[in-house]
């Protein structure tokens, strides 16, 4: 059995995440999560907002670390997690009321940015939300110098991952039956764009 991992990114942005996240998803509902990495969202989010049943979901070498992470919930409001690729579909989910995810956008490609949005619009009941947290660009160019340094670092690291552009993603959201329902300003040059499935 490995060692239950642990993201520092996550220690560091679950409560201003979830203070936001607590503003949105304010009805009972279920959250499926995207690139649920650690699952240390899914456990800290349920354990806060208990209206919510979450469904994490990653590829299939993060499954054995998010359990060890959900082994110790007390609640059973945490599914178990589903292998989710953005390049496949479509997803093999219900319906559900909320979608999240965090720091995916800018690790995956532009073509992989738009599967992802067109299968979350197919997944989203309509009125749902989808809230996306991470860096974003407005306008051409970077909101920040440190953002602009880890662009840099994204494409040397993988020349397909970058900071994507707000522009874009509002084009995709539009072509997919979406609509922006507020962009919201985080700690450390980050955003929370958050998406309404049209009706």
């Amino acid at each position: 059995m490995i060692r239950k991992p642990v993201a520092e990114s996550c220690i560091q942005n679950q409560q201003v995440i979830l203070d936001v996240l607590s503003e949105l998803f304010t009805e009972n509902g279920r959250v499926l999560e995207i690139g649920s990495g650690t699952g240390q969202h899914a456990v800290y989010f349920t354990e806060h907002m208990p209206h919510l049943h979450w469904q994490p979901s990653d590829l299939e070498d993060q499954h054995e670390g998010m359990r060890q992470w959900f082994s110790e919930v007390t609640h059973d409001r945490i599914q178990p997690p589903l292998v989710i690729d953005v390049d496949d579909g479509p997803w093999a989910v219900e319906k559900v009321d909320y979608v999240f995810t965090a720091n995916t956008t800018h690790i995956i490609s532009n073509e992989q940015v738009e599967n992802m949005i067109k299968h979350v619009a197919a997944t989203l009941k309509p009125g749902g939300l989808f809230a996306q947290y991470g860096p974003f660009n407005y306008n051409g160019t970077y909101t920040s110098e440190s953002n602009a340094n880890f662009d840099v670092w994204l494409k040397q690291r993988d020349p397909r991952s970058c900071i994507k552009h707000f522009e874009v993603l509002q084009e995709l959201a539009d072509k997919y039956d979406m609509s922006l329902y507020k962009d919201i300003e985080m700690p450390a040059n980050n955003r929370i764009l958050v998406w309404v499935k049209d009706a």
